[in-house]
């Protein structure tokens, strides 16, 4: 009976960013026991060989399916790359779902209601339902709840006109926490900064990582972020030094 209940779950994709969100939407899906999780679908710029916008390695992407234990879909991009091709390129992905029998996809957007809106048109008629696990949460309460549970990421994109640059390749812990700014979202929502995800009860294992160049590249500040190195274990908040190198 176990081994038909199972057989029966709606079969769902995650929008797999890499950072904190999409890792503990996984968290909670996996929780909840509702679903079949298939695939982790991230977007990766084909010129760089990294995820788009948060700008990491494509291996360290691998490592992060792998200690998650779910396959990744990857939805390469061209760069720069218009929004009609992003789309085509989401369509293609979107077909391929339906055939493998997906049901739905699954979000990690917090309150920004412009996003949510246009994931749901995108999705709207295509036979996948849009979930949005996370929706409505308090972004401060998330974020301590996170790293309560052993979470750990590495800030590896900050926006200067919102978040001072230091705090690229810094640790997303309590001391982070404390030190963010009144005015900056805890979970940074609104863009001020995106995350890698290596460590929490998402993963089997954490992924070794470590904090290498940052940079500044067209109006943000990059930590380039290497594999090897210790993963932080969840007793300890103590960052690494985040200067630029």
């Amino acid at each position: 009976m176990a081994r038909s209940s199972a057989m029966t779950k709606p079969r769902l994709l995650l929008s797999w960013s890499s950072g904190k969100d999409s890792a503990w939407t996984l968290h909670v899906l996996r929780a909840s026991n509702r679903y079949d999780i298939v695939g982790l679908v991230t977007t990766v710029n084909e010129r760089f060989n990294r995820v788009a916008m948060h700008g990491v390695r494509a291996e360290l992407l691998q490592a992060q399916a792998e200690a998650a234990g779910v396959p990744l879909w990857r939805v390469p991009l061209p760069h720069p790359c218009p929004n009609a091709e992003y789309e085509s390129r989401m369509r293609a992905l979107i077909a391929r779902a339906i055939s493998e029998g997906v049901t739905h996809m699954a979000f990690g957007d917090l309150f920004l209601e412009d996003i949510r809106a246009y994931r749901e048109k995108q999705l709207a008629g295509t036979g996948l339902t849009p979930l949005f696990p996370l929706w409505g949460l308090d972004t401060g309460g998330l974020a301590r709840d996170m790293v309560r549970s052993g979470l750990r990421a590495k800030l590896t994109c900050v926006d200067p006109r919102h978040l001072d640059r230091s705090f690229a390749g810094r640790t997303f812990d309590t001391a982070l926490l404390a030190d963010l700014p009144a005015a900056i979202d805890p979970c940074g929502e609104r863009g001020e900064f995106h995350t890698f995800c290596y460590q929490g009860p998402m993963f089997r294992r954490p992924v070794p990582v470590q904090t290498g160049e940052v940079v500044e590249r067209d109006g943000f500040v990059f930590a380039d972020l290497l594999p090897g190195g210790e993963a932080i274990r969840p007793d300890e908040d103590a960052h690494p030094a985040h200067s630029a190198q």
